[in-house]
């Protein structure tokens, strides 16, 4: 028997106007999925009441850790992600390239959480800049503040144990929550908040004028100009995942996040080319990643798809129909046509982690919809959406009881 998980980061939703009155999947035609909750069709509190939802807590939560007692910050699984291990008093934070307007930092407003969808070498070379940049460099010396840089808009800082903050007394917003919002009154604040502000406000005057983002200006797109910390962590441990499950698994993504929580409970995370997390990530590369983990022993694998939620994000509600089509097709479908080459005896977990709403372009943290497939019982396709799935009765108060479900314990 070999087992799937597919996540469709942030497809649940809220009704909205522009789709008439309905939620994404709701809307859009999605018979791969369909097939999938004609075997068991619920919904699930995936991120438990009273703790902040985001990929990290409701992915840790699927995977059966509970987000309550193991849970140290979400920078620390990213940093775990890109092989940033932590030591103790050390504190990551999640540093992401950001958009800003105009030329003024005190009055600017946040335009992009991920700098316009910044990437590949410009994202290297800007970070790269601005880490050697002698006003930066003097404000993050004495932090003991370095960061750790990636080909993405996602980067990790850690402040070295010398310089161990009170962490709870450190107060930030993520930025994908405040977009199109004046930065002014969310800025980082409590302990080290002047000091981090400091580093943003240094950030923006090095940044605004780099010959990159000019010439991305010059192309219509967004610059990205400002570095925005947040979501503070310490070293984090998890149980092993097959000390849980007995199962040996693997976990494709294109992010940080999922890797680092994979790794850090001895799921393998293959790396697939061409992966990203948005729209034009390589699907077919992720399926096949997948696929070549099962084949060579892996008793589970998990795929992850991040684009429905930047796009949601992005406020950008025609490309998150897209995204979701494109998990339908690019993902679901081949893996219901090739799974059974592998063993004829399979079973796929699809669910979004979270809700990301459109109308608010942030996190929810509502119960989401999922639908449990056995190959040997496939049932008659139905309409996989937050409706149905409610209408049905089945519900899994908590993450934890999701795995156990796909693995039948």
């Amino acid at each position: 028997m070999k087992y799937v998980l597919v996540i469709g980061d942030g497809i649940a939703d809220e009704p909205v106007s522009q789709l008439d009155g309905r939620t994404p999947l709701e809307a859009i035609d999605c018979p791969n999925m369909n097939r999938l909750a004609g075997g068991r069709l619920g919904t699930c509190q995936t991120v438990p009441k009273g703790v902040l939802p985001g990929s990290d807590t409701a992915i840790l939560s699927i995977f059966g850790y509970d987000p309550r007692t193991c849970y140290t910050g979400r920078s620390a699984l990213e940093a775990a992600g890109m092989g940033v291990m932590l030591r103790p008093g050390e504190t990551s934070l999640r540093v992401n390239l950001c958009a800003l307007d105009g030329e003024c930092f005190d009055t600017a407003r946040i335009l992009s959480h991920n700098g316009g969808g910044i990437e590949g070498e410009e994202a290297v070379t800007l970070m790269e800049d601005l880490i050697a940049d002698p006003r930066f460099a003097a404000l993050a010396a004495p932090l003991g503040f370095t960061i750790h840089v990636t080909p993405t808009f996602r980067h990790t800082g850690v402040i070295d144990a010398a310089h161990e903050p009170d962490r709870s007394g450190m107060h930030f917003c993520e930025p994908h929550n405040i977009l199109g919002s004046p930065i002014a009154g969310h800025l980082p604040s409590g302990v080290l908040g002047e000091e981090l502000t400091a580093l943003m406000r240094a950030s923006f005057d090095v940044l605004r004028h780099h010959p990159i983002n000019r010439a991305r200006i010059a192309a219509g797109k967004l610059p990205a100009n400002c570095i925005w910390p947040w979501g503070p962590g310490s070293a984090m441990t998890l149980t092993p995942f097959e000390t849980l499950y007995h199962k040996r698994g693997s976990a494709v993504s294109a992010v940080p996040l999922v890797w680092g929580i994979a790794g850090l409970c001895g799921v393998e995370t293959p790396r697939v080319e061409g992966a990203t997390a948005e729209l034009d990530t390589n699907y077919e590369g992720k399926v096949e990643a997948v696929l070549q983990a099962l084949r060579e022993g892996a008793d589970f694998a998990c795929v992850h798809v991040e684009a429905p939620d930047e796009c949601t994000h992005a406020g950008d509600v025609a490309g998150k129909c897209e995204a979701i089509r494109r998990l339908d097709s690019r993902v679901v479908g081949p893996l219901l046509a090739r799974l059974g080459e592998i063993d004829p005896d399979y079973r796929i977990l699809l669910l979004s982690d979270h809700p990301t709403l459109l109308s608010t372009r942030g996190h929810d943290g509502n119960a989401v919809p999922f639908a449990l497939y056995d190959s040997r019982n496939p049932g008659t396709p139905v309409k996989f959406d937050e409706a149905h799935a409610r209408a049905t009765g089945d519900h899994l108060a908590e993450g934890p009881m999701l795995l156990r479900a796909l693995f039948a314990c």
